[in-house]
């Protein structure tokens, strides 16, 4: 209900650019250019953590682009959701080529905890995700969400936390739901994320993809999914570039 009355709002009441403040749009050129402006790219934290999947992300986390996220995701500017998904959209492309491979894009969101979702109103991953699936197929691609993980015990949370503890936080924290490993057995596994700092939200989501599927045991370094994120902590580009 939190959700539906916010679109309504957001209808009504004057708007600002969520990236600079300028009235009347909700995202401006300008700032659309930050988020769409440039080819996606790999990019990488350090450290690495282990079992991290190859990431490609659309634009750096700061100045306008860290806007907007914010707004959609903390201030419920719902409607931002398509412009996210679409960078999100370039990523995967990034990650998997134009084509996509065999079988369909299978975009599994990185789900948030109950207690997020329920005090924001909506679960901002997932929404971006479904865009993101949304912007792919009218290019061509088969690609679908699927939400097919969850959180199997609470965690602490991860503003303030270093790369170390912010692994030792995450670890085992993320299992497939009942099932979801025949939804995702066959086809192009993508891990989808708003977001990349250190890489270990991403890092556990992978594990839990590899251990449901029964993949535990391939040989290590060989990934068994990748993954794209809207945007990723400015180091982590700068890694890339050397």
């Amino acid at each position: 209900m939190l959700g539906v009355w916010r679109e309504l709002c957001g209808l009504v009441l004057p708007v600002a650019c969520a990236g600079c403040g300028r009235p009347r749009s909700d995202l401006c050129a300008a700032c659309e250019a930050a988020l769409h402006g440039t080819p996606p790219r790999r990019v990488r934290p350090s450290p690495r953590p282990p079992g991290l999947p190859p990431v490609h992300a659309a634009a750096p986390y700061e100045n306008a682009v860290r806007g907007v996220l914010l707004a959609h995701k903390e201030r419920g500017a719902l409607g931002l959701a398509r412009a996210l998904g679409r960078a999100l959209a370039g990523g995967v492309r990034a990650g998997t080529g134009r084509s996509g491979g065999p079988g369909p894009l299978l975009l599994v969101p990185v789900p948030s905890a109950r207690s997020a979702t329920a005090a924001r109103g909506h679960d901002p991953v997932r929404r971006i995700a479904m865009a993101a699936a949304q912007d792919l197929r009218r290019t061509g691609l088969p690609a679908r969400t699927v939400p097919v993980l969850r959180q199997r015990r609470a965690v602490a949370d991860q503003s303030g936390l270093g790369a170390r503890q912010r692994r030792v936080n995450l670890a085992g924290a993320l299992e497939l739901v009942a099932g979801g490993e025949r939804l995702i057995r066959h086809g192009a596994v993508i891990l989808v994320d708003d977001l990349l700092t250190t890489g270990s939200t991403l890092a556990e989501a992978a594990r839990a993809v590899d251990e449901g599927l029964g993949r535990d045991r391939m040989p290590a370094g060989r990934p068994v999914c990748r993954a794209a994120v809207v945007a990723a902590s400015p180091s982590a580009f700068e890694i890339n570039r050397n």
